[in-house]
């Protein structure tokens, strides 16, 4: 039964909001509130849980999920309702659990923090985070979701820890060095909606692979790393980044090689399953990386 519950919340994928929210509240040099970070971890974790969550919910509901059976992993959904293990109702309603757990903990760390505006305004994030697939606003059957997935998984998180540590909402400087979060997360997305494509357009899905056809998928996704690692050398030439950051550029080479996968093999699942795996390894190792520069 773990096991199928870990696999129903996909969480191996929860480094790719963790991640963020750590560097962004590391990069606050003075001081460190242990309190806020824990209540803030908690909300993000339980915040993307609850999004994988409905996610395959939705994507049941619409069929996309419907159009193809097998269980690769990285893309296509757990799998679990269409195997018959778990029913549809079990999605909603731990989806519906963790965004309790999410609210409680923007609750306390509104309290810790004595802002209690925070609790108005996460709302939105929830609602966002759920309107990706779900309905009415379904974000990723309308070539939206790639664009609500870069503030979800880049400057929101990153952001959210900065603003904990700092009491500074928003500046110039935190949103710079939010993107190379933001701009992998997407690249993971659009590397999986690559093999989605013919199941996607069955189900009346629209994402940015069907805008630019999964032949000339490589092209955006080489633009989505280039961006992410402009990001990182604009970052350390404006003095926000340390040197150390230099080392994520070893991170080019995996990054290149899924896009020669994207290149070679559209169609073919098996062989893209490991463009996602590369790219979940770059998007992880890069945000390793940032970290420890943050720390060092």
């Amino acid at each position: 039964m773990l096991k199928n519950f870990i696999r129903a919340v996909r969480l191996p994928f929860i480094l790719a909001s963790l991640l963020p929210f750590v560097f962004g509240s590391l990069v606050v040099k003075a001081g460190f509130n242990l309190a806020g970070f824990i209540y803030g971890l908690l909300a993000v974790a339980a915040t993307h849980l609850s999004a994988n969550l409905i996610n395959d919910y939705a994507d049941g509901g619409s069929g996309a999920d419907w159009q193809d059976r097998k269980f690769y992993k990285f893309f296509g959904g757990s799998k679990l309702i269409q195997e018959k293990v778990l029913p549809e109702k079990f999605y909603l309603h731990a989806a519906v659990f963790f965004a309790l757990i999410a609210v409680l903990s923007v609750i306390l760390l509104a309290l810790v923090l004595r802002r209690f505006w925070i609790i108005g305004l996460y709302p939105a994030v929830m609602i966002l985070s759920w309107s990706y697939s779900a309905k009415p606003l379904q974000f990723s059957y309308h070539c939206w979701g790639e664009l609500f997935i870069f503030i979800l998984f880049g400057p929101l998180p990153v952001v959210g820890g900065y603003f904990i540590q700092s009491g500074i909402f928003w500046d110039l400087k935190i949103f710079l060095l939010s993107l190379p979060f933001g701009f992998l997360t997407t690249a993971i997305l659009f590397a999986n909606e690559v093999p989605d494509y013919g199941d996607d357009k069955k189900a009346g899905k629209l994402t940015w692979v069907s805008i630019f056809g999964p032949q000339r998928a490589f092209l955006v996704y080489y633009l989505l790393i280039g961006l992410a690692f402009s990001a990182i050398l604009w970052n350390i030439a404006s003095g926000y980044l340390s040197a150390w950051a230099l080392f994520s550029f070893l991170l080019v080479f995996p990054a290149h090689r899924a896009a020669l996968i994207l290149k070679k093999y559209p169609a073919d699942k098996m062989r893209l399953v490991e463009s996602s795996k590369l790219t979940i390894t770059v998007q992880s190792l890069v945000g390793i990386v940032l970290t420890i520069g943050a720390i060092l």
